[in-house]
């Protein structure tokens, strides 16, 4: 029977207890809750502990979110937030400087919480927090821990932001204009002033006034990627806050300054990848200044320019016009009206009889048409080619007809075949092509066998790059996986084989069988009638005692192979043939196998019976897949976690061994 909806099954850890699996009654008052909880563990005054959950963000359980606790939730018994917020209150007033700096940092762990959040601002621990910012010359790891607890106690939106003082927002400031400073302590200080400037116009002239464009166009410079994002966040927010005036002035300074040349060097074309956040204000950036762009427009120019006119109409005859066609001019007036309506709407334009309408919308706005414009005067043939992807289509199916022949395939493997055709492409693109032409002649180069051996030597490479561990690992896993092998190849042999006799006349209707007795120390063999699949041991008349046997023969070694016979069929002997030398005279047992699957097997079986190596390539494809297997398994628990290439450090032994147990008082 289900449990009740109301109800749900947790665990609920404390540090040095045996952990609680208890069914929470969500009906049940927190209180009573804790109440049981304290008791079970025997500790009083229940009132100053609190739930919280054991991982994550570590939130604090109250009555209002009590309800998003999930079955299988795993929570934590620990100091109420009332408790822990006077704890750190008087923890960052403390003249002993790591018990301080522990307390900010705790603080700034625990301000990511409402509830404690609360708790810590009704005891007036903003005012501390200032007090530390605008008295202190610590710049360094408690300052840190200080403006981050500052930063998530505003987050909760409880005091406002133009309650700060301005001595607070100068040393603010002073961080970000100063050169020799953390560079946390820089972000930190960049996003405080990004979140005060929206919020009044007194902030935000402050603000304006002490971090100059130039400053930040500095901070757009440096390598820090974090930086970069918070500089470009308080630039972001300074623009959309500023007056129209004040706008195109700072736009006009970023203009001069060549801002495009920060962004592309420093931000778009550097080592580390573009984020969603700065993409965003990239995005946003570029809005402004083409929002500017049109109002200037609107105001200086008439809405279908003689300019716009001649830039649009060079488009279209650039790229529908050619020197052998009658132009647009010789037709009627609506006849050419609607021809060029067609051109501009293949061209991409929304409103095909006045495409300059298009161009009103920022972005793209006039940028789209530089560009086009720029596009079609200086690379003409390529501007004029309308049907691209057409021509990779024809490409790519073709590919698709050529890789379903490769691959013999059924309709059942149409999966298969496109997942081929996807690496191929993606594989051919990976080389960037200058043309449709190499493109057509690179990927039709790389067929279905190619692709098997660039999988094949990857999957080896992968094997040879991994972690010194797993290397080590693999090496000691190796002896216990050969041993299995030898002895499913000695359990084969004990099982037997079909072998036929092929004589110089070529006869084949002889049939003799050949097996392992169960201790592995005789091989019985002998003639058997057609239809026999497996003889009993005892009905196999003639035996070679294992220790006898001096050598095994392969191929051209044996002198079965030498007897005279076609070249098709003394090719399959050499491949399938082995003999084994026995007895002081140095007799052989020559054997032809019936398929290299069963050559592999017993050429490595007998192999082992004579203390040999296995040779076979088939004993390198088991190993390999059974390392593979066996990896895995071993592996699994530590997916998606880096493994080190040096062992962790042995710890010291301990001073004495007096916690072990004297046996001896024992035995008296």
């Amino acid at each position: 029977m289900p449990p009740p909806k109301d109800v749900v099954k947790i665990a609920i850890q404390m540090v040095g207890a045996i952990p609680q699996l208890i069914e929470l009654q969500q009906t049940k008052p927190l209180a009573s809750v804790l109440k049981d909880v304290c008791d079970a563990w025997s500790l009083p005054n229940a009132e100053r502990y609190a739930l919280q959950y054991a991982d994550g963000r570590q939130t604090y359980i109250t009555e209002s979110n009590r309800g998003e606790i999930k079955n299988g939730s795993i929570l934590q018994l620990t100091t109420s937030p009332d408790q822990e917020a006077e704890r750190l209150y008087s923890g960052i007033q403390s003249n002993n400087l790591d018990v301080k700096t522990d307390s900010l940092k705790k603080l700034a762990s625990l301000s990511q919480d409402v509830t404690f959040a609360q708790e810590f601002i009704n005891r007036n621990g903003l005012k501390q927090i200032f007090s530390i910012v605008e008295e202190g010359n610590d710049t360094g790891e408690m300052l840190v821990h200080t403006l981050k607890a500052f930063m998530e106690l505003m987050e909760h939106d409880f005091v406002s932001w133009e309650t700060l003082s301005a001595a607070f927002i100068k040393k603010v400031v002073s961080y970000v204009n100063m050169n020799a400073v953390d560079a946390s302590i820089q972000q930190l200080s960049l996003s405080i002033l990004e979140n005060m400037v929206p919020t009044s116009r007194l902030l935000f002239e402050l603000v304006k006034k002490e971090v100059t464009l130039d400053r930040l166009l500095t901070h757009l410079q440096v390598t820090d990627a974090q930086l970069q994002l918070k500089a470009m966040a308080l630039l972001i927010a300074l623009l959309l806050a500023a007056t129209d005036a004040e706008r195109r002035d700072m736009m006009d300074y970023l203009r001069e300054k060549n801002i495009r040349q920060f962004i592309h060097k420093n931000i778009i074309h550097s080592s580390e990848p573009l984020g969603d956040e700065m993409a965003h204000y990239l995005y946003v950036l570029q809005s402004v200044s083409l929002n500017l762009c049109e109002r200037r427009m609107r105001t200086s120019m008439d809405p279908y320019s003689q300019e716009q006119r001649e830039l649009l109409q060079s488009l279209r005859q650039t790229a529908f016009e050619s020197e052998g066609e009658a132009p647009a001019s010789n037709f009627s007036t609506e006849r050419r009206r609607s021809l060029c309506a067609k051109e501009f709407r293949k061209l991409g334009f929304m409103n095909n009889s006045n495409p300059a309408e298009d161009l009103r919308r920022a972005p793209p706005g006039l940028l789209a048409l530089d560009n086009m414009v720029y596009f079609s005067r200086h690379t003409p043939n390529a501007y004029s080619r309308d049907h691209f992807f057409e021509e990779l289509f024809c490409i790519c199916i073709q590919l698709v007809n050529k890789t379903w022949k490769e691959m013999r395939a059924t309709q059942e493997d149409f999966d298969k075949v496109l997942q081929v055709v996807r690496e191929q492409i993606t594989r051919t693109l990976s080389l960037k092509p200058t043309s449709l032409e190499l493109f057509k002649t690179r990927v039709n180069a790389l067929n279905y066998s190619e692709i098997l051996k660039l999988r094949q030597t990857e999957r080896l490479h992968q094997e040879e790059t991994l972690a010194v561990p797993v290397l080590e690992l693999r090496e000691r896993l190796k002896p216990e996986l050969l041993e299995l092998i030898r002895q499913q190849r000695l359990l084969h042999l004990c099982k037997g084989t079909l072998f036929r006799k092929i004589s110089s006349r070529r006869r084949q209707d002889k049939l003799w069988y050949c097996r392992l007795s169960p201790n592995h120390k005789v091989l019985h063999y002998g003639g058997v009638e057609e239809g026999v699949l497996s003889p009993p041991i005892e009905s196999l008349p003639e035996k070679i005692p294992v220790a006898d046997m001096k050598m095994l023969l392969v191929g051209k070694e044996c002198l079965h192979t030498k007897e005279k016979s076609s070249g098709k069929q003394n090719k399959d002997v050499l491949e399938l043939a082995f003999s084994i030398v026995y007895d002081v005279e140095e007799y052989c047992l020559s054997f032809v196998a019936p398929t290299r699957y069963e050559f592999c097997l017993w050429t490595d079986g007998l192999n082992v019976l004579l203390g040999k190596e296995m040779t076979s390539e088939r004993t390198q494809t088991d190993l390999d897949v059974l390392l593979s297997m066996e990896l895995k398994l071993r592996l699994l628990d530590l997916e998606n976690i880096s493994i080190p290439d040096t062992p962790p450090p042995i710890p010291k032994p301990p001073s004495n061994l007096n916690f072990c147990y004297d046996f001896s008082h024992a035995e008296q």
